[in-house]
């Protein structure tokens, strides 16, 4: 392997890096002013998106907000499926929809408009709701789904920013999308159109999750890895429990509090009556406030901090790391209805396991 040390651009460099930008004569001492340039294009860019993003919220308020009310209706009854499609961009943003609305509750799978053409038509059926993404309607790829479903009788959303397109004349629901100029400045680049359909179809996916009641647990099951799946991991799936569990009783002497805290390596010990309900707490603060001569002839009762912070089993992980972070310990016992431990979480489970 080649070791090659990266060395400063010289001023034939920088008017060359620069031509493509009709930079001209270009030296090392424009480039300043050439990375205000870039910064004022970016901006430009966000702000045209910004106004485009405004409309549609507005939009929303009024006929394109009954459109998707009637949208969310045909979904939440059929059957079968929402069948996301789209060619180009808008394909791209269509993978995406499909993507989010599987994930939140709705069944959905996106279909490419050219394999459809060759056989993956079977994957529509009557017991579908197609959606078309197509800005201008005319696509000429969708002409096949498009004569499908009409052939076939399967419900059709199109989103469009053109109603009178032969989209939109031949769809079951029109959502429109609001006249938005492109930030590209040639007016060419779908930019603030690709947009508005992904916002939109993020505003019909979360109208179905509300409509479903879908709830973290159910999102849970969809999202098992990564860091949203350990979020959304109850306490009683990553204590530690059994013979694990730092435990003495009322009355037992510091000396082998201590010991149990050693040889179970959580920094603390939990203290339980005789019924075994946790009653009490020694940490490694305590210790500290409590040393002197006589510590180890001490009981756990004289030392132990009274009715310590628990949770419950149902709390899920992204919960208790802020519990800990909140209540400044690092650890906490988990205990059942009648005050029992049954498990113990330290903060570097928690931390393991990506929950951050």
């Amino acid at each position: 392997m080649v070791n090659r040390a990266l060395t400063p651009c010289s001023n034939e460099q920088w008017q060359s890096a620069g031509n493509g930008l009709n930079a001209g004569t270009m030296t090392a001492t424009d480039l300043p002013t050439l990375r205000r340039n870039w910064q004022a294009s970016a901006r430009a860019a966000i702000a045209t998106e910004t106004r485009g993003m405004q409309a549609l919220e507005q939009a929303l308020g009024s006929s394109l907000g009954e459109a998707l009310a009637d949208a969310v209706a045909v979904i939440r009854k059929a059957p079968g499926r929402v069948i996301i499609t789209g060619m180009g961009k808008s394909g791209h943003i269509a993978r995406k929809i499909a993507a989010t609305l599987a994930s939140t509750g709705t069944p959905a799978l996106f279909v490419h408009p050219a394999e459809a053409s060759h056989g993956d038509l079977g994957m529509i059926t009557a017991q579908d709701v197609v959606v078309m993404l197509s800005n201008s309607g005319e696509s000429a790829e969708l002409r096949d789904i498009l004569v499908y479903s009409r052939r076939f009788k399967v419900p059709l959303i199109a989103m469009t920013s053109r109603r009178a397109s032969t989209l939109g004349r031949e769809a079951d629901i029109v959502l429109e999308l609001p006249e938005a100029k492109e930030a590209c400045p040639n007016g060419l680049a779908p930019t603030t159109s690709t947009l508005l359909q992904l916002a939109l179809g993020d505003a019909l996916a979360m109208a179905l999750l509300e409509d479903k009641g879908f709830s973290p647990m159910d999102y849970k099951n969809f999202h098992p890895g990564g860091k949203l799946g350990a979020q959304l991991k109850h306490a009683s799936d990553i204590m530690h429990a059994g013979e694990r569990l730092p435990l003495v009783a009322l009355g037992t002497s510091m000396a082998e509090a201590i010991l149990t805290m050693t040889q179970k390596s959580f920094g603390c010990v939990g203290v339980v009556d005789q019924a075994g309900r946790i009653v009490g707490l020694v940490t490694d603060g305590d210790l500290r406030r409590h040393m002197g001569p006589r510590l180890m002839d001490q009981r756990v009762d004289d030392v132990m901090t009274r009715a310590p912070k628990t949770i419950g089993t149902g709390m899920l992980t992204g919960e208790v790391l802020e519990f800990l972070n909140g209540a400044r310990i690092t650890a906490v016992f988990v205990v059942d209805g009648n005050g029992k431990p049954e498990g113990l979480i330290h903060i570097h489970d928690l931390l393991r396991i990506g929950v951050s």
